[in-house]
Parts: structure tokens; C-alpha cells; sequence
């Protein structure tokens, strides 16, 4: 219990340290009232996703290290990337469904700069992940992530006008320029797996989901003199602490 306890701190911890060092606020905080500010909150949440995921960040978010550099220097000058990082580099063959939804954003974007390929690129990578999508990229809601694929792919997001689930809505269009039939039925509702397409995609982030895992695991955890476990952070102390911590970026 104990464990499990300390891997949840430590991925919660790494998130919002992260997304604090980015933008200097937790993410609860964000106000995306501004395409601007709505911008660095998705590049900021989807780099503390790919941080708590572990691993190589870049291969993360599917960018190089000179375009993590590029962001990272746009939108948040004061942070640099670990040497290390920089030092990985693609092979050049990127997964095959990566690279095709990645190809179907970069056709329908609607805004200009580089924003737009970084993040075709970043939801592509994080569509491969099995949360929602909204998850996988570290939104507070789904809501979050209907807000800025209208923004930068608006043609695209425009045609679901049924309200299918993200990755389903996707993989339909790929699959409708390809000229393959997704589905038997010709109409949603007689489709037997209806849920899949469109069923409900509520829930807590993910790091509101790790803050909930620890509290529920120390709870659990019966305090005994002595254990270093019971010692762990609290949700308030790594909130306020997690400004100093600096993970790799």
C-alpha cells in the first residue's frame, strides 16, 4: 500500500510541478478565457501529462527536441529542455496512425503559426494512449479539448456535429478518406456498440485522479511510529512545494 501510495505522489507531483514551472500557476487555477491563455494551458497540460507518464518526454508528445526547444521558447521562455532529451531524435518512421492523424489535423487547420503543427502533432502522439483523449492530453474536461480543436482545426471539429467521442470521430474520418465503411449500420442508434461512439467521457483529470488515489491510499494506510511512509506529502504540501521542483522538461 505503501507502494502504491508513493508512486501516485510522485506522478502527481511531477504534474503539477511540471505545468507550475511552465506557467507559474497549479492547474486548477488556469483561466482560458483568451485563445492566448487557452494556448499555454493545453502545451503546459499536455507536457504534464507526458511527465507523469514517465519515459522519454519527447517521444511523449511527439515532437523532435528542436521543436520542444521552439515551444518551450515561444510559449515559455523561461523554462529550458534537459540536454538529455534534446539528444533523442526520431528514426524518421513514425507510427502509422500517428502519422496519418497527424496528416488529417495539418489539413484542417484554421489558425496560423506554428502552434497548430505542434499541436497536430501532440494530439496525434496522445491519441495513442488508452485514456480519453481529453485525458491523455492532461485537460481539466472535455470540454477543454472541444474548445481547442475548434480553435485550431475547425473545420474539422465543425463536422462532428453529433458529438462522437474524439478518438472514434477521428478514426472515422480517416477512415471515410480511405473509402472504408467503419460501420455496419447506416444509423447510430441501431449500432449495438452506440456507447463506444458517443457514450459518456466525464471524469476527473488525471491529476485530480492521482490527488484522489493518494488521499484515499493514506487514509487506508493505518499510521504506525516509525514509518516512513506515513511521512509522505500531503496534497497541500506538494501543491505548495511543487513550484520549487524542476522536472526535466
Amino acid at each position: 500500500m505503501a507502494i502504491g501510495a508513493a508512486a501516485s505522489n510522485s506522478q502527481l507531483h511531477e504534474g503539477v510541478a511540471a505545468y507550475r514551472l511552465l506557467t507559474g500557476e497549479a492547474p486548477a487555477d488556469a483561466n482560458i478565457t483568451t485563445d492566448a491563455n487557452l494556448d499555454r494551458h493545453v502545451l503546459a497540460s499536455i507536457l504534464a501529462a507526458a511527465t507523469m507518464d514517465g519515459g522519454s518526454l519527447l517521444e511523449k508528445v511527439g515532437l523532435s527536441g528542436v521543436e520542444l526547444a521552439a515551444l518551450l521558447e515561444q510559449y515559455f521562455p523561461s523554462t529550458t529542455i534537459n540536454g538529455g532529451e534534446q539528444a533523442w531524435r526520431s528514426n524518421g518512421e513514425d507510427h502509422e496512425e500517428i502519422a496519418m492523424l497527424r496528416d488529417l489535423l495539418l489539413k484542417e487547420r484554421s489558425t496560423q503559426g506554428d502552434i497548430g503543427r505542434w499541436l497536430a502533432a501532440m494530439i496525434a502522439r496522445r491519441a495513442m494512449e488508452p485514456d480519453h483523449l481529453w485525458e491523455a492530453l492532461g485537460l481539466r474536461n472535455r470540454g477543454e479539448l472541444a474548445l481547442v480543436l475548434s480553435r485550431h482545426f475547425g473545420p474539422l471539429a465543425a463536422r462532428n456535429v453529433n458529438n462522437m467521442r474524439w478518438k472514434r470521430f477521428f478514426y472515422r474520418m480517416l477512415c471515410e478518406n480511405e473509402g472504408v465503411v467503419m460501420c455496419t449500420t447506416p444509423v447510430c442508434d441501431q449500432c449495438s456498440e452506440f456507447n463506444v461512439c458517443f457514450g459518456e467521457e466525464s471524469g476527473e483529470s488525471r491529476m485530480a485522479e492521482r490527488r484522489c488515489d493518494l488521499l484515499l491510499q493514506e487514509a487506508a494506510r493505518p499510521v504506525v511510529d516509525g514509518d516512513p511512509s506515513s511521512e509522505q506529502p500531503k496534497w497541500s504540501e506538494i501543491a505548495s512545494s511543487s513550484d520549487k521542483a524542476t522536472p526535466d522538461l
